[in-house]
């Protein structure tokens, strides 16, 4: 990790900025050339990308029905029984998320209210590429469920073989998921987005991916298609103090960088004994990891920063505007209120990121590289739309008309001064 011992918080802006793979502009511009190709070719281009980009020939992109019934069947009993708790706390920490809420009277006679209408038919991608993340079926899935959409719409990298991992299959029949496309990448996005022969076009399009998911994403959005927030490669923003244990400071780090080379990870302390132990740490655990040379990748673009004291971590982290944040320090109840920008923060020294990540209930669809600062993380509202509705009385269109002829004329906006006075001329 690059260490930065008392950094001043004035300059501060290379210090929260996030690794890239390549320059935005190179990025936007291959991207863009793919979602065009997709849009003027359809399945064509569809199946020219999944040899190109995910090196597999496939003769179908829908995953078959037989294939998502065997599911079940290529799992372990103990993973089939882990997934079911995970489905279960996810469904009950968002099941609250969704309520009705009561008209309002503004002023006697005109009665305002808003309703939750779900969304038709929503696009959600799974990455797949380095792993296989069936989590993130269920992140995206069961909100959906409890919202109550029509058709969700799954994409996910095909394996090596041509084939959707199990998990991910097991996951999609969990959440009611039927259509099931092995596609990857920009042009999955691009499937979604305008639609092709095989695959439907959507409204909305959820998940998260790589810089050239996240591109997509965002350049289909200036097309008319929502999508749900930026978020691409994975970070978290660990505070420690002197307080903390090195050895879960560390495993929380390397539980984020293996993600990949364009992860990063963030460890602010206001302990030196800490940082030289979490440095230890590290050097130990990842010597025993499957995944070491990406995890020792991602370090290389990661950062130890010294500060005086636990409120000047909490303003750098704050800058940082971190997908994860961990509290790893005593009383973290305390800091709370402190907290401006996260996607998500784990309190105390038995908080691991990681359950947040697969099954506490939380969501793990958050926004990364600073957009915490104005988005939250995916939720059951995601997949609604709120439809506000009003109705007014005569008795009080007469009482609010002055009000609103008074504005639209100020405007000079005569005829919406109209609407309304000849209607109470009508009276």
């Amino acid at each position: 990790m690059n260490i930065y011992e008392y950094p001043d918080l004035q300059n501060s802006a290379d210090l929260v900025t996030r690794p890239t793979a390549q320059t935005s502009a190179a990025v936007s511009a291959r991207t863009a050339e793919i979602l065009q190709q997709v849009q003027l070719s359809g399945d064509e281009a569809l199946a020219r990308y999944s040899v190109e980009l995910d090196g597999v020939k496939l003769t179908s992109f829908r995953v078959s029905e037989d294939a998502l019934k065997a599911s079940a069947s290529e799992l372990s009993a103990d993973l089939r029984e882990a997934i079911q708790v995970a489905y279960q706390n996810i469904q009950t920490f968002h099941r609250t998320q969704l309520r009705a809420e009561e008209p309002v009277d503004t002023m006697p006679g005109v009665s305002c209210w808003r309703k939750n209408v779900p969304i038709g038919r929503v696009g959600v991608y799974i990455p797949g590429g380095s792993a296989p993340l069936f989590s993130t079926v269920l992140m995206l899935g069961i909100p959906a469920q409890i919202a109550g959409c029509q058709e969700v719409i799954l994409c996910t990298p095909p394996q090596k073989d041509g084939t959707v991992h199990p998990a991910i299959r097991y996951c999609a029949q969990l959440c009611g998921i039927q259509n099931l496309f092995a596609l990857g990448g920009a042009h999955a996005i691009a499937a979604m987005a305008y639609g092709t022969k095989t695959v439907p076009s959507v409204s909305k399009i959820f998940g998260p991916g790589n810089t050239w998911v996240t591109t997509a994403k965002q350049l289909v959005s200036l097309d008319g298609v929502a999508i749900d927030l930026p978020a691409g490669p994975s970070e978290v923003c660990v505070i420690a103090d002197a307080n903390a244990n090195a050895d879960f400071v560390a495993a929380d780090l390397l539980s984020q960088a293996e993600h990949g080379p364009d992860s990063q990870v963030l460890l602010i302390t206001d302990s030196p004994d800490m940082a030289s132990g979490v440095l230890q740490a590290l050097a130990a655990q990842t010597t025993a990891l499957p995944r070491q040379q990406l995890v020792q990748e991602a370090l290389q673009n990661s950062r130890l920063l010294l500060v005086q004291d636990i409120p000047t971590a909490l303003q750098w982290a704050n800058l940082y505007a971190p997908e994860h944040l961990i509290l790893s320090v005593e009383n973290p109840e305390k800091w709370v209120d402190k907290v401006e920008n996260a996607g998500s923060v784990f309190l105390g020294h038995f908080t691991p990121e990681s359950a947040g990540d697969y099954a506490s209930g939380t969501n793990h669809a958050l926004p990364t590289n600073g957009y915490a600062r104005g988005y939250s993380g995916v939720s059951v509202d995601s997949f609604v739309k709120k439809i506000t509705f009003q109705q007014i009385t005569p008795a009080g269109l007469r009482q609010l008309a002055p009000t609103i002829e008074q504005m639209a004329e100020a405007e000079g906006l005569q005829a919406h001064a109209n609407a309304v006075r000849i209607r109470v001329n009508s009276l």
